[in-house]
């Protein structure tokens, strides 16, 4: 029988394997996001898989891409809702929004995605403040299969009502059911909304810059990373933002104690939008 410690030493050397493989296999490099948080989405996916051990499931990911994709959405982060945390975009829209209409042309990066709902959310607001149609909204995740959901604009009609209220917390000024069209248990977005957006597959871990930015937000992705890979997708962030760019992140998420503090002021400090400023 093998001790407590061995076993722990033997699991924690399987998920580093796993992690390495999937890099090495796939491109995809979570060797830097909080380990324990990994470990619990790595073990909720062994049952459905079939697999006893993690290397077990290392070697089916390694042969069988599906595999691989149905691990890729349990190891990434989805929380589903449109105009979450209104409060931000009641801050967006009061702070932010001001400076953007002094632009004649406005670039919005929206890293880390997912099925989109935030990147919709964002459309909405810009189209009240009249602003939609001289933006582009650049989406991106490193999830193909998420990217198509929200490149669909097709949501569960069940959330509408929560988004609703969200939306008017947020400030909204229309009717939110004007935004979409009921069809049967779905709610389909207008697609005017998605002719000012370009989706496309990006990693932070691994991939860099591509282009000038006025805004970017990446809200409740880094708190998954260490600290490291935190610094890494900051300095990413910086090099991408135009001069008094803005950076919007979670409220959990925080610039403090790290290289980029001393680069932005706050707009909103409650929450986390911050403006380049050297």
């Amino acid at each position: 029988m093998q001790k407590t410690g061995v076993k722990e030493d033997l699991e924690a050397l399987e998920h580093r394997l796993l992690l390495e493989g999937v890099f090495q296999c796939y491109g995809y490099d979570f060797r830097n996001y909080a380990q324990a948080s990994l470990r619990r989405r790595i073990r909720g996916r062994m049952g459905p898989e079939g697999v006893a051990t993690v290397s077990d499931l290392l070697a089916k990911v390694l042969h069988d891409p599906e595999c691989m994709e149905r691990l890729l959405l349990a190891l990434t982060i989805h929380v589903p809702s449109m105009f979450r945390d209104p409060g931000f975009y009641r801050a967006f829209r009061e702070k932010v929004v001001p400076v953007l209409r002094t632009y004649p042309f406005t670039r919005i990066w929206h890293a880390g995605c997912s099925s989109g709902e935030e990147v919709y959310s964002m459309a909405i607001l810009l189209e009240e403040e009249g602003l939609l149609s001289r933006c582009r909204i650049y989406a991106t995740d490193m999830s193909e299969a998420v990217l198509r959901v929200a490149k669909a604009g097709v949501f569960p009609l069940a959330g509408m009502q929560g988004n609703t209220a969200n939306y008017i917390r947020a400030g909204g000024t229309r009717s939110f059911s004007e935004y979409y069209t009921a069809q049967h248990d779905l709610a389909l977005f207008r697609p005017s909304l998605r002719e000012t957006m370009v989706f496309a597959e990006h990693n932070l871990v691994t991939d860099g810059s591509f282009n000038e930015f006025h805004a970017i937000l990446c809200r409740n992705v880094t708190i998954y990373f260490d600290r490291t890979l935190q610094e890494r997708v900051h300095r990413l962030f910086y090099d991408s933002l135009c001069p008094l760019g803005v950076l919007a992140l979670g409220r959990m998420e925080s610039l403090r104690f790290t290289p980029a503090e001393t680069r932005y002021e706050a707009v909103d400090a409650g929450e986390q939008i911050h403006r380049k400023v050297r």
